[in-house]
């Protein structure tokens, strides 16, 4: 799991540039149209659990702590429900939620490997 936490993580930050880029993009869509989405917004809070889910798994990869992985989920489930649930007109966030949704899974299968050992 510490090779999935690596990289996981850099991908994940890397992504969250491109996410808060389209995001950005997509906010500015949804005011010129004035069609009442708040896709854009939600992309924001994908790309910034993303972050901060990306940063989390990189510094924790050594040690496999219940919190870590906990943290891990909390902030990628978050990222995952955001962007299903406010994707609107933005389809690309369905594609960063599921990113989101993979990493949340393998936190928690990496949690309860930690409680087995």
């Amino acid at each position: 799991m510490k090779t999935w936490k690596l990289v996981s993580g850099i991908i994940s930050i890397v992504l969250s540039v491109f996410v808060v880029f389209q995001s950005m993009m997509a906010g500015l869509a949804n005011a010129l149209e004035t069609n009442e989405q708040s896709s854009g917004s939600a992309g924001l809070v994908v790309a910034i659990c993303m972050l901060c889910g990306g940063i989390v798994s990189i510094v924790s990869r050594k040690n496999n702590s219940k919190g870590t992985n906990i943290a891990l989920i909390i902030l990628f489930g978050l990222a995952t429900l955001t962007g299903f649930v406010l994707a609107g007109n933005y389809s690309d966030l369905f594609v960063w939620s599921a990113w989101c949704l993979i990493n949340a899974v393998l936190a928690f299968i990496s949690l309860r490997k930690g409680i087995r050992n």
